[in-house]
């Protein structure tokens, strides 16, 4: 077990990436504490893990509320005693460009994708300094990478969180805090089928996306939580300040099918 005796709080853990990384940190033994907007999701993440014998409990917060942030870091502590790994997760976004974005979904997108990143952060590294170490997986966007069509507020926020993890990198390597951050590309979640399914042939919109990637396909949210695991493990136990993208091939190609 990779993660034996550690706790981890993962943001966003109600479905997704968020779920597949706790159920993955608490088979390789992790407590794991869910972060989730919806209690009902929330408690669907935390039973899923007690049902395979892990250990699991359930916070639930707005991730750009700093007093949400703050008592996120609380209820580990309450309940386990130290904060190991961080798993910086919860993220929204919708297409939009500059000229036409109203300023409350711009600000939306910055409050969760970055903001949310920079307080939940702050009070973790608080409590990892204190205990001598930690680790910091945010999870980014290979919008965060690349500009991308509609997508203003979205590679806005998600590249700043690829420049926050290296500058937290840098500052917190000196107190045994590594920082590191994951890429997903296109990730067969609900969201992501939800958005296919609107399309007037949703199959063929789910064809489109597959086609953008060398390896021919979009990634399942376990393929992303293997690569979370990783950068939180001692595998990676000299790797910090690393955007890693996770995305079948997709940044590695100049031309690519345009959707």
């Amino acid at each position: 077990m990779r993660l034996k005796d550690r706790v981890a709080l993962i943001t966003g853990g109600g479905a997704g990436i968020g779920r597949a990384t706790a159920l993955l940190f608490a088979r390789e033994g992790a407590r794991v504490v869910v972060d989730a907007r919806s209690s009902k999701n929330g408690e669907e993440t935390v039973g899923m893990i007690k049902e395979v014998g892990g250990e699991a409990s359930l916070v639930v917060g707005d991730v750009s509320r700093n007093g949400d942030a703050e008592r996120m870091a609380r209820t580990v502590i309450g309940n386990y005693g130290r904060l190991d790994i961080l798993v910086n997760n919860a993220g929204t976004g919708k297409g939009d460009k500059v000229t036409e974005v109203p300023e409350e979904d711009w600000d939306k997108a910055i409050d969760v994708n970055l903001k949310g990143v920079f307080l939940v952060s702050r009070y973790a590294i608080r409590e990892m300094i204190k205990q001598g170490g930690g680790c910091i997986i945010n999870i980014s966007s290979i919008r965060g990478l690349l500009g991308n069509p509609c997508g203003a507020s979205y590679c806005s926020s998600k590249g700043g969180v690829v420049l926050l993890t290296k500058q937290m990198a840098v500052d917190y390597a000196g107190d045994n805090i590594r920082v590191n951050c994951i890429c997903p590309g296109f990730v067969d979640t609900k969201m992501f089928r939800s958005y296919t399914d609107s399309k007037e042939n949703p199959k063929e919109a789910l064809r489109a996306f597959e086609e953008m990637a060398p390896l021919g396909r979009i990634a399942r949210a376990e393929e992303v939580a293997y690569a979370i695991l990783f950068l939180a493990s001692d595998d990676s136990s000299f790797i910090t300040g690393v955007a890693l993208p996770v995305d079948g091939g997709y940044t590695a190609n100049a031309i690519r099918r345009i959707q």
